[in-house]
């Protein structure tokens, strides 16, 4: 098994949060940022108001096995923060691993994947004349 390279410093995961790109389910907020690095980083935070320290570390290893067993198809040079919810502690393995698969795949981290293309800006009254027959 091979060993997941950790996050750790609170600099860095403040860097992520200011400056990563981000995705959000029922479960957990993923954010990223490409780093160079020819391999991936991860970092998971869980917030007191999951509960005690024992769900919190039962959801810190749920999200580590989750991360370990998608490892292989995501591309490496990212630096991953996943943000425990609440609803992380009672939600179903597969419910938690498409969870991820779909935040993943929507931040451009899986291979083959493209990334995403940001949304493009139209100003207010463009839009109104669009509208117009």
């Amino acid at each position: 098994m091979q060993h997941t390279v950790s996050l750790k410093q609170n600099h860095e995961f403040r860097r992520l949060y200011n400056r990563g790109k981000s995705a959000v389910s029922p479960y957990f907020a993923i954010y990223c940022r490409k780093t160079g690095r020819d391999y991936s980083r991860l970092g998971i935070t869980t917030g007191v108001k999951l509960g005690n320290a024992v769900k919190r570390n039962f959801v810190r290893r749920r999200i580590r096995a989750l991360y370990r067993t998608n490892e292989a198809g995501l591309q490496p040079g990212y630096d991953i923060v996943v943000v425990a919810r609440t609803r992380a502690i009672f939600g179903r393995y597969a419910d938690l691993e498409r969870s991820f698969r779909q935040l993943t795949r929507k931040l451009g981290l899986t291979l083959g994947a493209p990334a995403p293309a940001p949304a493009p800006k139209q100003r207010a009254k463009e839009n109104k004349e669009a509208d117009k027959p």
